[in-house]
């Protein structure tokens, strides 16, 4: 080692300290940044997953609930563990699984084949498998059940889409169990080492960074799904389908190669950081004895002190709560964006960056203005209650009038109308076939809408009874179809063009209304956030404080992050109206023929059926307040005490008031 020069001056240990305070600072925002841009980025591919895989709602939800089971697989552990040993390289090593994850998430777009678009359209192109119009030469006579696809006599491979999704669930896995140590070992560094009064500052800072992520992996996610999925593959001006289009399949692995490469480098900082820092004078006070010691000296036994956890009735009511909020939440942030896709007409391009830049916003400014007006008007614990309990119960009835905003059914022929163009049809395989195709040896099971002249899509160039074609590519157009006079009789043009018909006009001019909405409601249910949280924090026995934050992290995570995404997603996979089988066989592809209103009723049902019922438990909890109010005007001030079985003991004389924590 060299020895110290005299002419130059090095820093002190103290000097280091602010400064080491800083590194540390940013380099755990900037992992809250990269770890809250993967998960939200995770969600915004659901649609192109779904696609690209011929795979379900149900077992999207399935993959997407594997982050929680990662998580929890290793979260006692490092929990236990975690403080003994280096914590910022535990950090470290936990930011290298989340990027190995995220990698291994991509990993099916590399050793899988180029994605195949079934359509009608002729192209150069080796991604397209190319449909025919209804030839005339086919036989009349052959029932519907009998009707083969004019293409399953070609030769194809069939890909196995669950083994490519495997890789996609284990990287998944692997994310939640790298995302473990970096709240409770990050937080746990700063309030260690750093000053009283600003360490509530630096886990502040912290957590605001964490709420920028979601809005950059909306934003990614929104970029990416414009690119063509075989990008650097395929020329993009040859695909014959846009991004609007219900078989668009955008580059997601594209993002997640990005979101690892950014959760890679947030790992570099903490290898260089040490494992201590010198503590504050003020912490040298032995009276000061951390949280998580007193508890562990006066609580030594597990059950014991679960029971007295689960005797206060606030904390079940909140926990709850809590549970059955969170599993509305993560439903809607799940399969909202698909749902703007397909109630809406919206390609999944716009969905993801209207999440982005209006939604994931307005939660964040709801949860910094409820600390605000917290702070403004100095609530107390009844103040908090009630301002929670009336900001959910008003976000609530503005979620009725979602109800009023729905789009009239697409106009599919044989699906939500005749081709008669009467409207009410109970879909069946055989009502996509009419006299107008029955010469034709169509299949019912492939999804190649094309859009006529009469604002009527029809399934496929063959049921549309077309019998000829001119141009290529995405100008094609079929000729002579005879099944476009059945629902307007009058001489017209028999052309169909490639595409689903767009939605109504009255359906794009309601998407506002529906997008203020949705703001607004979102920002009024967010504004109850804080302060119920700080009701959370008051309720409990400060012995009893660490504890109830990890069983309530524990209950949310088991009770709503795993079993939400996958029941919604089953409910939404009912509200499928036509599925369309791949031409070479395997697992049924979701198309955008839904059902709107049922699709919309159900959605929305379960959803506000998720938010009421906390109304009726906050209701009943903000009931116990009261009840708790008027007994103290009687016994006097009640005040928590550790050696109370339940925590609370009666105290006579003046007091009182919102500060003090009731049963």
């Amino acid at each position: 080692m060299f020895p110290k020069s005299p002419c130059v001056k090095y820093p002190t240990s103290d000097e280091l300290l602010p400064c080491l305070h800083f590194i540390f600072l940013a380099a755990l925002s900037f992992s809250y940044f990269a770890k809250a841009l993967s998960g939200s980025y995770m969600k915004s591919t659901i649609t192109q997953l779904e696609r690209r895989f011929d795979i379900s709602s149900y077992l999207i939800g399935i993959i997407d609930g594997s982050f929680e089971v990662g998580n929890l697989l290793v979260i006692a552990f490092v929990s236990y563990f975690g403080a003994k040993l280096h914590r910022p390289k535990i950090i470290a090593v936990g930011c290298v699984l989340m990027s190995l994850g995220t990698f291994l998430m991509a990993m099916p777009h590399f050793i899988s084949g180029r994605y195949k678009i079934e359509t009608s359209a002729r192209s150069s192109v080796n991604s397209t498998s190319n449909l025919s119009p209804c030839p005339v030469s086919s036989p009349e006579s052959m029932s519907v059940a009998d009707r083969p696809s004019v293409l399953q006599s070609r030769s194809c491979v069939r890909e196995s889409s669950v083994s490519m999704l495997v890789y996609v669930f284990l990287g998944n896995v692997l994310r939640g169990i790298g995302e473990t140590p970096i709240q409770p070992l990050g937080i746990s560094y700063i309030d260690d080492y750093a000053e009283s009064k600003n360490a509530a500052l630096y886990i502040g800072c912290v957590q605001t960074i964490s709420i920028i992520g979601p809005v950059f992996g909306y934003l990614l996610g929104s970029l990416c799904a414009k690119i063509y999925v075989d990008i650097g593959y395929v020329d993009e001006e040859t695909v014959n389908i846009t991004p609007s289009d219900a078989r668009w399949v955008g580059a997601w692995w594209l993002g997640y190669i990005i979101a690892g490469i950014i959760t890679l480098m947030a790992a570099v900082p903490f290898w260089f950081l040490p494992k201590s820092l010198p503590v504050p004078v003020e912490k040298h006070d032995t009276s000061c004895t951390p949280e998580q010691t007193r508890f562990i000296k006066d609580s030594p036994e597990f059950m014991p002190t679960l029971k007295r956890l689960l005797k206060n009735q606030f904390f079940i009511i909140y926990l709850l709560v809590t549970i059955i909020q969170f599993n509305s939440l993560i439903g809607m942030v799940t399969y909202k964006p698909k749902y703007i896709e397909q109630h809406y007409g919206q390609s999944a391009s716009k969905a993801n960056f209207l999440m982005g830049v209006i939604n994931i916003p307005a939660v964040a400014l709801g949860m910094f203005s409820g600390g605000v007006v917290m702070m403004k008007f100095n609530l107390g614990v009844m103040g908090a209650a009630k301002f929670a309990f009336g900001t959910s119960l008003l976000g609530y009835f503005l979620s009725l009038f979602f109800f009023a905003m729905g789009c009239d059914n697409a106009k599919v022929a044989g699906i939500t109308l005749s081709y008669a163009g009467v409207e009410g049809v109970s879909y069946q395989e055989k009502s996509l076939f009419s006299n107008c195709n029955s010469n034709c040896l169509c299949s019912g099971r492939e999804w190649d809408p094309v859009c006529g002249q009469n604002g009527i899509t029809y399934v496929s160039p063959c049921l549309a009874g077309c019998t000829s074609f001119s141009g290529s590519g995405k100008n094609m157009v079929f000729n002579n179809c005879r099944c476009l006079p059945l629902a307007n009789p009058q001489p017209g043009n028999l052309t169909v063009v490639l595409g689903q018909c767009p939605r109504s006009d009255s359906c794009d001019k309601i998407f506002p209304y529906f997008l203020a909405l949705s703001v607004l409601s979102s920002f009024i249910i967010s504004l109850g956030g804080t302060p119920g949280f700080v009701l959370l924090i008051r309720f409990i026995q400060p012995e009893l404080k660490s504890f109830a934050l990890g069983i309530h992290t524990l209950a949310t995570r088991t009770l709503a992050g795993i079993p939400a995404p996958i029941y919604f997603g089953a409910v939404i996979d009912t509200t499928c109206l036509k599925w369309g089988n791949k031409v070479c066989g395997g697992r049924e592809q979701l198309v955008s023929t839904r059902g709107v209103s049922p699709w919309r009723i159900r959605w929305e049902i379960e959803f506000l059926t998720a938010d009421a019922v906390p109304e009726w438990l906050s209701c009943t909890g903000l009931s116990q307040w009261m009840r708790w109010e008027i007994q103290q005007d009687h016994c006097g001030a009640c005040v928590l005490d550790p050696r109370s079985e339940d925590g609370i003991v009666a105290k006579a004389g003046d007091g009182g008031g919102d500060g003090v924590s009731p049963p």
